[in-house]
């Protein structure tokens, strides 16, 4: 356009740049701000970087004439034409009289506003000539201008640039001027339609269709696949790329064609995608409910020659309500679209070429940034599914890979064949998990009761129609099915085949009318099914950076297995083949997901980074989908592995095992609806279309032997008299204690309590000041409760603090000569009852009980969830009681959960009202000023209780969830998330759960609490160490915390470091910006080692970034190192020749997972906690951020931060997960800390933990939390029986948290006998729960008994002679029964 402009007019003089000539200074900028200084009118589009912005805002200012168009709001702002401007003030927008004619375009809907607003464009510069004054001219000349930009085409730019110069001559000088030629011809703008159909074959796609009807009236004429029952597809395209003839589009419509689908493909400029798709398109379910009279949810607007689609893709992305106008305001208009999508009821795909990110840097780090958020979190609001990049940039062009949009077609004509397939011949395969192999994980999955839930979603597909054979659902018992698949890893039978697992049979599960699958593959047809056509070349992949081999995959598996013609290994026959194991109902397949074949030798990933999934994995999903024919998969629970399969990080391509093993298998995926993080994965990486589950109900601990004997005891010291005598409650209290003493004398808890109870009859009345009654009395209680608190292991949660001039001062501190610290504390022994002082202890004990309150009040998760079941009566009130938090009246919240009316509930809340109301209220007086305002607000509460309780009665749409995505139908999208902590939107479950906008991250709640914890651990941490502060503190940054709290963690490390948000217009934050030193009230910047886990990593790219350039501009600040330790640092590394000093953000090897510590401590390969903290440390060495900052190894950087890191903060997200529950917590943590303690010389850095899920931000120390959690869930009477009650399932969660409890001792060295004490006792020393657990899980069983020998055997337990004795006859029990089992 410049070059014929130039012929057409050479006294215009024109420079044209790119946004990559901003990119950085240099002389390319320099060439720009040259330009600019010295222009007439300025023209910019899709300019959206914040810094470009930043950077071309005040430079544009100085120019007269200034258009911006499609970019960010504050560039647009600038836009100044004559007397209109789009800046803020008085001139701000159009005269009132074109807002007047602005307000009647449009259907009057919020949603239609911008389209509304595109008609306006067309049409307004032919109204605005009615109207008067030279501010209305220029907006008529500034809308004729956009209207050529819109139109687009070489033509209409050239056209553009001559009207705007004819318009508005220079102001310069004439003389300056070059003489003008004559004025060339400007022609009107040539219209191409707003929005259109088109087909390559129809005038060579030049002309278009008006409309959808009209298209499919020529397609039954003409079209390649006409008269064909092909699926039809409705295609969003950009009506941008039409008009500039991009060829991809008239590519991949001939590719979609080639595959079966016959397209509908749809230009139009993108803030319309929602009114298409609702009023153009209609589906076989919206036509039905308009013959039912079912039109609540269909639009008024929707066309009668609308066309029928069987599904729908974007090649748009961003919101389908707003498009890219509505794409920084994620899920504004969610709602709409959903009631459309779930109206239409048919798969909504979004696949499009990348237009923000060239194909190099996709096919080498996977869509990153910007282009992520378009194609996959934005979207996702929608319920979008099978997300699949189809190309992208090469330079200026756009390419397609055509194998991709194969994988599109193939996906999008898989979910068809759903819906138009009887159910009756749909084969379902269900895939249940069993990792880690030996320790009872067959059938498991966190927080989930598989066996029960599986026979409850069998018996909803026997309702549905589905065929599931002989199968007796009724009286089918769901541990049998797991009892079969677990008898079928035994490899002697694998040895034998696919003749072994037949001659095997289904065992117990027989009975019921489950067959065994006996199914095996030969390695050449492995080979066959992995290798590529070979006539496959650039055709196929696209201008990819490379061109793989046919054999690629084939080859890159041989390289990391050996050769597959010869292998003998997991799962694998003597003669060879791979073995297929599994159950057969019907058309129901249910198999065990195979095992990653890791485990054993996990030091192989800190080496191989190219890894591959093993044969038998691979053949047991080409399986599935080639000999089994399986029409759709369903994931059974959180979560398995295929989703987390070497391969791009984000945006699959055909070399990623993800892909390449889910092939065009529709992925149906149950998950815990708490879990957004890693349920994104599966998405995006596995194609899951998610269907969410609730979590079990709550419970609160209570208080339990020891610590329900100190409750009381310490209840009576409070009261201070007792209805025994002194001497009575003495001898009470030493028989008590004797019994105790000798249960705890066998758990090798130490002294008998016979001299507690001689101290306690000899009493301290001596000490202190009371009467002598109440003295005689408290005194006898002192022995007691020293004794029950050494007992219960409550020495160290709540010391005791003797004061200056106590006996027990000397024992303290030593002696008495020279400096010693106040605050030094002892252990209190019985016997020492007659040397505390009364009122000092009476100090304590008020410590001691509200600790003891807080155990009591403590919430955990009680049992686990049964699929599409209800809450019962009390799991309801429990459910509500941990919600409210004593916030309505227990009265109240009976009601609730009895589901009685709301006015008998009410009648309740208000009779409960006025009982806590002062006596005024009743003798006559006027009631509180407050108490109306007051009961309001508990009435409000009272209408969110019955709410809750008729979401959580919904919980059977679960199964009705998972029965509309085996249909191929769509699934209502949900924020993920817990009732506790984000309320009602996350009820009711059965829900297609997503994650939030990453660009709003953190949010301004989650930056204050983030602030507000990070405060609060520098208070502790100064106030601990005489006021020093930490000079590095590192941070964990997972993605399930930081979806969840919405970026609290992010809002830590901006506080550490002295950092906030910055946003632009839209509300996205752009930037983080330094707080200047005099702000921060005389601290320093303190240093942040942040450890991000895989999938902050790759879902939080942009914060990613955003912390990057944090770090380097802090590092670069010219600020004293002894007020910013971030410059400190990198200087120091600097001096010592490293690269990139301000790299703060590691994590592992780009496109890989995890620590590999929880899997060595599973294995038991491991000699020392150092070697686990090195190991972290080789995992986690790869750093992160800007520009091509994607994984570069930097373990010196990383050391040299390890060594100066004198804190850890871990937040924990919710009840559910805590850090004894998984083993994630202790791999990352516990060996973080490891590591930075192996690079201090051995002094190990404290550790906070801010638990996030409760109102307070109150960070306590890793050993306090440890303590509370393991004396209110696992040590827990309550929480072990209704665990132990959930069969194999609880079974495995009670022996998955012994291992995680020896990797706290490798890690944290946390190594406390009352705690193994304790375990032993609950779990294998009480006969009935031990024989619970052997009968329920035999793997399990034996693993805590091995856990609880191995932590003697390395010295974290010092247990009696006789308990290991019992343990290790239990465990060898245990092994003989399992070899029975195998045998």
């Amino acid at each position: 356009a410049a070059v014929r402009v130039k012929t057409l007019a050479p006294h215009i003089e024109m420079d044209v740049f790119s946004d990559r000539d901003i990119l950085e200074p240099g002389p390319s900028a320099n060439r720009v701000a040259a330009a600019l200084d010295k222009a007439d009118v300025f023209f910019g589009s899709l300019l959206f970087d914040f810094d470009q912005v930043e950077w071309l805002r005040p430079k544009i200012e100085r120019v007269p004439l200034r258009f911006v168009f499609e970019s960010a709001l504050e560039l647009m702002s600038c836009t100044k034409v004559g007397g209109f401007s789009m800046a803020g003030g008085q001139q701000k927008g159009p005269p009132p009289a074109v807002k007047k004619v602005l307000s009647l375009f449009g259907s009057g809907r919020e949603e239609d506003k911008m389209v509304g607003y595109l008609s306006f464009l067309k049409i307004g510069p032919k109204l605005l000539k009615f109207i008067p004054g030279q501010k209305a001219a220029d907006l008529r000349n500034w809308l004729t201008v956009y209207s050529y930009w819109n139109q687009g085409g070489l033509d209409n730019v050239v056209s553009m640039l001559l009207y705007i110069a004819s318009t508005y001559p220079s102001p310069k000088a004439p003389e300056a001027m070059p003489a003008a030629p004559v004025a060339p011809r400007i022609e009107p703008p040539k219209e191409t339609p707003a929005l259109g159909c088109l087909h390559p074959e129809y005038h060579g796609g030049k002309e278009f269709f008006a409309s959808p009807k009209d298209y499919m009236q020529w397609y039954a004429k003409h079209g390649p696949l006409r008269g064909t029952d092909a699926p039809v597809v409705g295609v969003l395209l950009y009506r941008k790329h039409v008009i500039t003839e991009q060829p991809y589009i008239p590519q991949m419509i001939s590719i979609m064609e080639q595959e079966g689908h016959i397209p509908v493909p749809i230009f139009i400029n993108g803030v319309e995608a929602h009114t298409v798709v609702r009023d153009m398109l209609t589906t076989d379910n919206e036509q039905r409910m308009l013959a039912r009279g079912e039109i609540g949810s269909i639009s008024p607007t929707l066309s009668r020659d609308a066309v029928r689609v069987d599904a729908v893709v974007s090649t748009i992305g961003f919101p389908l309500v707003g498009g890219p106008a509505g794409s920084m305001e994620g899920g504004r208009q969610a709602e709409v679209a959903k009631t459309i999508l779930s109206t239409k009821n048919v798969p909504y795909q979004v696949a499009a070429p990348l237009l923000i990110q060239d194909m190099d840097s996709w096919t080498q780090n996977g869509v990153a940034g910007l282009q992520s958020v378009v194609l996959y979190s934005l979207p996702e609001l929608d319920g979008a599914i099978d997300t699949v990049p189809l190309g992208g940039l090469v330079g200026d062009n756009i390419f397609l890979v055509p194998e991709r949009v194969s994988k599109m077609c193939g996906r999008l004509r898989r979910w068809v064949e759903l819906r138009r397939k009887p159910a009756h011949e749909r084969k379902v395969a269900v895939l249940l998990y069993g990792f880690p192999p030996g320790v009872g994980a067959t059938g498991t999955a966190a927080l989930l009761n598989v066996p029960n839930s599986l026979v409850n979603l069998l018996r909803a597909l026997k309702s549905e129609g589905y065929d599931l054979g002989d199968l007796d659902v009724e009286n089918l018992n769901g541990e049998s099915l797991i009892a079969a698949l677990t008898a079928q890893e035994d490899q002697r039978t694998i040895a034998r085949g696919a003749a072994g697992l037949a001659a095997q049979g289904a065992g117990p599960a027989a009975e019921h009318g489950v067959q065994a699958n006996a199914a095996e593959v030969s390695t050449k047809q492995l080979k066959e099914w992995l290798t590529y056509p070979p006539e496959w070349g650039p055709s196929e992949w696209g201008p990819i950076p490379f061109l793989p081999d046919n054999d690629v995959l084939v080859k890159r598996m041989q390289k990391q297995w050996g050769d597959l013609s010869s292998y003998r290994g997991i799962m694998s026959s003597a003669s060879g083949q791979l073995v297929v194991p599994g159950l057969r109902a019907g058309n129901v397949y249910i198999g065990v997901q195979p095992l990653l074949g890791l485990e054993g030798d996990p030091m192989r990933l800190l080496f191989e980074r190219d890894l591959t999934p093993h044969p038998q994995y691979a053949a047991f999903y080409k399986w599935l989908q080639h000999e089994n024919k399986t029409d759709v998969v369903l994931h059974f629970g959180m979560h398995g592995t295929v989703e987390w399969l070497p391969g791009s990080p984000l945006g699959n391509n055909g070399l990623s095992w993800s892909d390449v093993l889910m092939g065009d298998l529709p992925n149906v995926y149950v998950y815990a609806a708490n879990n957004p993080s890693e349920s994104i994965i599966a998405k995006r990486r596995g194609y899951g279309t998610i269907v969410s589950h609730n979590v079990p109900p709550y419970g609160r601990a209570g208080l339990y032997k020891q610590l329900a004997t100190l409750r009381d005891l310490i209840q009576e010291w409070r009261e201070g008299s007792t209805p025994m005598t002194a001497a009575d409650h003495a001898s009470s209290s030493s028989a008590e204690m004797m019994g105790a003493a000798a249960q705890a004398s066998a758990m090798g808890a130490g002294s008998a309590a016979t001299s507690a109870a001689s101290a306690a009859s000899g009493g301290a009345g001596s000490n202190g000041g009371s009467s002598e009654g109440q003295g005689d009395v408290r005194s006898s209680l002192v022995a007691p409760i020293i004794e029950n608190i050494r007992l219960a292991g409550l020495q160290e949660d709540v010391p005791f603090v003797p004061g200056p001039g106590s006996p027990l001062w000397e024992r303290a501190h030593g002696s008495s000569n020279g400096t010693v610290e106040s605050s030094s504390s002892v252990t209190l022994l019985p016997e020492d009852a007659g040397l505390v002082d009364l009122k000092e202890f009476d100090d304590y004990i008020s410590t001691v009980y509200s600790y003891l309150q807080v155990l009591e009040n403590r919430l955990f998760s009680e049992g686990l969830h049964v699929l599409g079941t209800p809450p019962t009566r009390n799991q309801l009130s429990a459910y509500l009681n941990a919600y409210f938090d004593g916030s309505l009246p227990q009265d109240a919240l009976d009601a609730v959960a009895d589901a009685e009316g709301i006015e008998t509930a009410r009648a309740r809340l208000e009779r409960s009202f006025q009982m806590q109301q002062p006596e005024a209220s009743t003798n006559g007086s006027n009631p509180p000023a407050d108490a109306g305002a007051r009961m309001a607000e508990l009435e409000a509460k009272l209408n969110e209780a019955v709410q809750i309780r008729s979401l959580l009665a919904q919980n059977s749409q679960e199964l009705t969830g998972v029965l509309r995505a085996l249909r191929g139908e769509y699934v209502l999208p949900e924020a993920g998330g817990d009732l506790l902590r984000d309320g009602v939107g996350v009820l009711p479950t059965g829900r297609n759960i997503h994650a939030l906008d990453p660009y709003r991250m953190p949010s301004p709640a989650a930056a204050a609490r983030g602030s507000q914890a990070a405060q609060a651990i520098l208070d502790s941490h100064t106030a601990a160490n005489q006021g020093t502060f930490p000079e590095t503190v590192s941070v964990n940054l997972w993605g399930l915390d930081a979806i969840k709290t919405k970026g609290e963690s992010v809002g830590m490390v901006l506080h550490f470091v002295g950092g906030r948000p910055v946003k632009e217009g839209t509300g996205r934050i752009a930037r983080f910006e330094l707080i200047p030193l005099e702000e921060m009230g005389g601290r320093p910047r303190v240093d942040v080692l942040c450890n991000m886990s895989g999938i902050f990593r790759d879902s939080f790219q942009n914060v990613v970034e955003l912390l990057d350039d944090l770090f380097h501009r802090a590092a670069a600040a010219d600020e004293p190192e002894e007020l910013n330790f971030v410059r400190k640092h990198a200087r120091s590394m600097q001096a010592k020749g490293l690269d990139n000093t301000a790299a703060r953000l590691f994590s592992n090897p780009a496109g890989d997972y995890g620590s590999m510590v929880n899997e060595r401590v599973g294995a038991g390969n491991w000699e020392s906690g150092e070697e686990l903290g090195d190991t972290w440390v080789s995992r986690n060495a790869f750093s992160y951020g800007r520009g091509r900052e994607r994984g570069a190894a930097r373990p010196e950087v990383l050391q040299s931060l390890l060594a100066t890191t004198d804190r850890v903060v871990q937040e924990v997200d919710s009840v559910e997960y805590g850090l004894t529950d998984i083993q994630e917590y202790y791999a990352n943590t516990g060996a973080l800390q490891k590591a930075a303690a192996n690079a201090r010389g051995g002094k190990a850095p404290g550790v906070s933990i801010v638990e996030a899920f409760g109102k307070e931000v109150k960070p306590r120390e890793l050993k306090d939390v440890l303590r509370i959690e393991y004396r209110t869930k696992l040590l827990n009477p309550r929480w072990a029986e209704a665990m132990s009650a959930q069969g194999s399932g609880g079974a495995f969660e009670i022996s998955q948290r012994m291992t995680a409890m020896v990797g706290w001792g490798a890690t944290s060295d946390f190594r406390e006998n009352w705690a193994w004490d304790q375990a032993a006792e609950t779990y294998a020393l009480d006969e009935a729960m031990a024989e619970k657990l052997r009968q329920a899980n035999p793997q399990a069983f034996s693993n805590v008994l091995k856990r609880m020998l191995e932590a003697s055997g390395r010295g974290m337990w010092d247990a009696s002679p006789e308990v290991l004795d019992r343990l290790r006859a239990l465990y060898s029990e245990m092994d003989d029964q399992l070899e029975g089992v195998k045998a």
